[in-house]
């Protein structure tokens, strides 16, 4: 019989997450044998692929779904605080690969790009002055602009404020430290580094069926799509980075921790210019209130965007259904998750969740017109003769068990493990990409927490810097941080 291969490392999914942990776990023991697979003929070409996600270096500086109001009228900034962490630990990755010569030319990847926040009416203006004062309060938000100033509000939105008159009430909060990612380009530039780089192996094309256990070890059941050929191979340790096939694969494992969850897809589309004119009057990427029952990834926001070092605007995403988990899944994906195990949960979330099949469907249903009509909120003159469709990334929100409604819909991203930490899995949606430096620290927290209290901890720190502190309680600390990774990031803020 011939000896199945064996490796350290297991990673399934050719995006930014298995990239991100893949470069982690290679910097900290060169020596581990990696092997990365790929259902796709190229990495990159989900979730993370350029058009298929916002593009925001999602800092809460714009999302007005990450600061939530309470009852008692109070802004709560908790979440906004976080998200802003996670994404300045990003940049201290991307830093570190450019400072090590594994990546080049970063304005090929962000640039920067102010992100405000605009609202319509009375009650959102009041809304937004609240939350620009609370956030203001705060050194990771401190260089926030708030305006309802009609002429400085054309400053800021010159093709926002086109045929609008002074009676009509808008506020926006700006921040110029936003930036723009393309984290499609992102990945494919980590992915040539890992593939030049000792003891990593990369398979593209290839499909993982089926993980099982195998005396502490997981047995890996892979089909080569170039030839049908079938192979296994066996891993101390896999990460499952698959999008919305993490969900199955999670399934396929049998282990405790992944009992109940479900998984509901929610596909996307965007308009999108390259009209030269209309680019020019927009720099920035400008979000506002969702609509109501809409998910949290369907605010509506109007960015500008760089991609291959081309602009482009994009207004959206307008949300659609489709029962594939990913754009170039299945339409069975959906039937198929459920067995017996999260019948409860998927059903709890189902009828909990009614408003939100409705919004889902009448936005399925919206013609073009409708759409240009939508963006007309933002931009009244727009045409749709300047304005093109295209089909976004397709995600798949969490469905987790829930004892008082059977099952919750969640929001989010999350990292699951299993008891022995042999095994990570990462679900959700937004905010994603930003955040995936910070999540795979956490898989690295969970899974190999032994290594990282020795060895590993010195060389994680010099990966990132603020590790092991709060850049949210160390004003000081988060200045000499955005300052170093302005500089090596090429930012321009």
């Amino acid at each position: 019989m011939t000896p199945k291969p064996k490796y350290h490392i297991a990673l399934i999914g050719g995006g930014i997450m298995s990239a991100t942990l893949a470069t982690l776990i290679h910097e900290l023991n060169p020596e581990f044998k990696i092997v990365i697979f790929e259902r796709l003929e190229k990495v990159a070409q989900e979730s993370s692929a350029a058009f298929n996600n916002a593009g925001t270096g999602h800092s809460a500086f714009c999302e007005l779904n990450y600061t939530t109001e309470k009852e008692d009228g109070t802004i709560d900034i908790t979440k906004a605080i976080k998200i802003c962490e996670q994404f300045e630990v990003s940049k201290q990755f991307w830093s570190y690969l450019l400072d090590k010569n594994y990546i080049e030319n970063p304005k090929e990847f962000i640039n920067s790009c102010p992100h405000l926040s605009l609202v319509f009416g009375e009650k959102d203006s009041e809304f937004l002055k609240k939350r620009f004062l609370k956030m203001q309060e705060h050194h990771l938000f401190k260089e926030m602009k708030f305006s309802e100033n009609f002429e400085e509000l054309k400053s800021w939105l010159p093709l926002v404020m086109q045929e609008r008159n002074d009676s009509e009430k808008l506020a926006a909060t700006k921040m110029n430290l936003g930036t723009d990612v393309d984290f499609g380009k992102l990945t494919e530039k980590i992915f040539a580094h890992l593939e030049s780089a000792k003891n990593v192996e990369i398979f593209t094309h290839h499909e993982v069926e089926d993980i099982d256990a195998d005396n502490g070890k997981w047995r890996l059941f892979i089909e080569d799509k170039n030839d049908e050929h079938k192979q296994e191979v066996v891993a101390d340790f896999v990460f499952i980075g698959a999008g919305g096939y993490a969900l199955p694969l999670l399934d396929s494992c049998d282990i405790e921790e992944s009992e109940g969850y479900g998984g509901f897809p929610v596909s996307g589309q965007w308009l999108v210019t390259k009209n030269p004119e209309l680019i020019a009057q927009h720099a920035a990427k400008v979000y506002t209130q969702a609509s109501v029952d809409a998910p949290p990834m369907s605010v509506p926001h109007l960015d500008l965007r760089i991609i291959d070092g081309e602009k482009a605007l994009l207004f959206g995403p307008f949300a659609g259904f489709s029962t594939k988990f990913l754009k170039e899944g299945s339409y069975l994906d959906l039937p198929l998750s459920i067995d017996f195990d999260n019948i409860p949960s998927m059903f709890g979330a189902f009828i909990h969740n009614l408003p939100l099949t409705k919004y889902l469907i009448e936005q399925v249903l919206l013609t073009k017109e409708q759409r240009i009509e939508e963006l007309q909120k933002f931009v009244k003159n727009a045409k749709a003769e300047d304005w093109e469709l295209i089909v976004a990334g397709q995600r798949v929100q969490i469905i987790k068990k829930d004892e008082e409604d059977g099952g919750k819909l969640e929001f989010g991203t999350e990292v699951v493990t299993n008891k022995s930490g042999t095994l990570a899995a990462i679900l959700g949606a937004s905010p994603g990409a930003s955040t995936s430096v910070a999540a795979m620290i956490s898989v690295l927290e969970k899974c190999f927490a032994e290594n990282l209290q020795n060895q590993w901890k010195q060389k994680l720190t010099e990966i990132i810097p603020s590790y092991g502190q709060k850049l949210s309680e160390n004003a000081e600390l988060t200045e000499k941080i955005r300052n170093f990774t302005k500089k090596k990031l090429l930012l321009e803020y």
